[in-house]
């Protein structure tokens, strides 16, 4: 029997926090993403694992797809500047300010972003797109 995209959602994630890498969990939310096209949370964690993954074009289409669904999501918008700064494409800027406004309102999202940024570092800790985006949002 087929999983529901529910529980296959919740297990990636289960699997994420466990240590798993971010190439063996693409699949996964893949098929989250193929088979529930407008979970916006699906789309920005396929964008977070394929920047993980060192995938910026993917993740680029996948963080687009995440706005569009939910302009107020934090993350999608820290992910599509991340991977634009990746790709070298403009329009980085209103991304981050967008963000910044979120968090700065909720401070639930706040401390999401923030252990967001702790799991990319620990998992690419030179990943330089993310130290910039982290330093912009939360040291200017």
């Amino acid at each position: 029997m087929t999983e529901t995209v529910d529980v296959l959602f919740d297990k990636g994630l289960e699997r994420y926090n466990a240590g798993e890498s971010a190439a063996t969990l693409l699949p996964t939310f893949k098929e989250v993403c193929d088979r529930s096209p407008k979970s916006s949370a699906a789309w920005t964690c396929l964008s977070w694992l394929y920047l993980l993954d060192n995938k910026p074009s993917q993740a680029c289409k996948a963080a687009r797809t995440a706005v569009k669904l939910n302009p107020q999501d934090p993350q999608a918008r820290i992910n599509l500047a991340i991977a634009l700064l990746e790709t070298a494409q403009k329009g980085v800027r209103p991304h981050i300010e967008l963000a910044s406004q979120i968090v700065m309102v909720a401070p639930e999202l706040k401390e999401e972003v923030e252990r967001n940024f702790e799991q990319g570092l620990s998992r690419r800790p030179d990943w330089k797109s993310l130290k910039q985006v982290q330093s912009w949002l939360f040291e200017s």
